[in-house]
């Protein structure tokens, strides 16, 4: 039987490394969009170009999300079920915040749910929010064109 101790101090360890890999994978991506994505002047790119940027560092959020959905499925694995279906499918329940409820942790291990789905909703809104960025930045240069125009 685990103590509260123990649940805690698992918490705490995934929540800490869920943010190391959140944000080592952000600064990736911010990386990747410094120097490759972006060769030439962002307020030059085509149409086209620019929605399969926003398509590729959409993907890269994705696998992103993916590897911390794995990270805490692994914990499930090691801890609660005998199979990695099992883990993977209730860790992406929770961290989407769907939660079926059909695959549920032992009771010991219960608070682990619902922080899995506090943390999924953080790191999926820094994830919007470098989207959102990216967008941004696109459409900037076009808002000031037609600005100066009207």
């Amino acid at each position: 039987m685990t103590t509260l101790f123990q649940q805690l101090t698992l918490a705490v360890l995934l929540v800490v490394l869920t943010l190391a890999v959140e944000c080592a994978g952000v600064a990736m991506i911010i990386e990747w969009l410094r120097t490759d994505a972006m060769k030439e002047n962002i307020r030059k790119l085509s149409m086209s170009r620019s929605a399969v940027l926003v398509m590729e560092t959409t993907i890269a959020i994705i696998v992103l999300q993916a590897f911390v959905i794995l990270l805490w499925a692994g914990c499930y694995r090691w801890l609660c079920f005998s199979s990695w279906e099992s883990a993977f499918y209730f860790s992406a329940a929770s961290y989407s915040t769907v939660g079926y409820g059909d695959v549920l942790l032992p009771p010991h291990w219960h608070l682990l749910g619902p922080l899995e789905s506090m943390i999924g909703v953080l790191m999926c809104g820094i994830s919007v929010s470098l989207l959102f960025a990216l967008i941004n930045r696109l459409i900037e240069h076009e808002v000031q064109v037609q600005a100066v125009k009207a």
